[in-house]
C-alpha cells in the first residue's frame, strides 16, 4: 500500500499494482509520486510493502526517500548521508504548470 501523508495525518491510501514483488518501473513511479507530493506539502509512505520491493529501494538508494511506514524517519528534511551527494534533484513533467 502506498500512503499519502502530512505532519503525520495519513490523508490517502492505495495498492501499487506491482507484478512479482515490485521491479524498477514501480520504484520510478514511486519516486515520481513521492516527488509530487512533496510538491504539494505531503509526502508518501509503504505500508506492508514485499520484501524484493524494499530491497529493490535499497539497492538503487531510495528506501530513505520512499520509505516503509515501519522506518518513517525518511529524508523529510533533505539532510545530506552517507553515499549522497548534495544539490537539486527535480524530475521534469511536460505538462508540469511553471509556477
Amino acid at each position: 500500500m502506498v500512503v499519502l501523508v502530512r505532519d503525520d495525518v495519513e490523508l490517502a491510501s492505495w495498492p501499487l499494482l506491482v507484478g512479482g514483488g515490485g521491479d524498477l518501473a514501480a520504484v520510478g513511479r514511486l519516486a515520481r509520486l513521492q516527488l509530487a507530493a512533496r510538491r504539494h506539502g505531503c509526502s508518501l509512505r509503504l505500508r506492508d510493502a514485499c520484501p524484493q520491493l524494499l530491497e529493490l529501494l535499497e539497492l538503487v538508494g531510495l528506501d530513505a526517500v520512499v520509505p516503509a511506514a515501519g522506518r518513517l524517519g525518511g529524508e523529510v528534511g533533505g539532510e545530506v548521508e552517507g553515499r549522497e551527494q548534495g544539490g537539486v534533484e527535480e524530475v521534469v513533467v511536460p505538462d508540469d504548470p511553471v509556477p
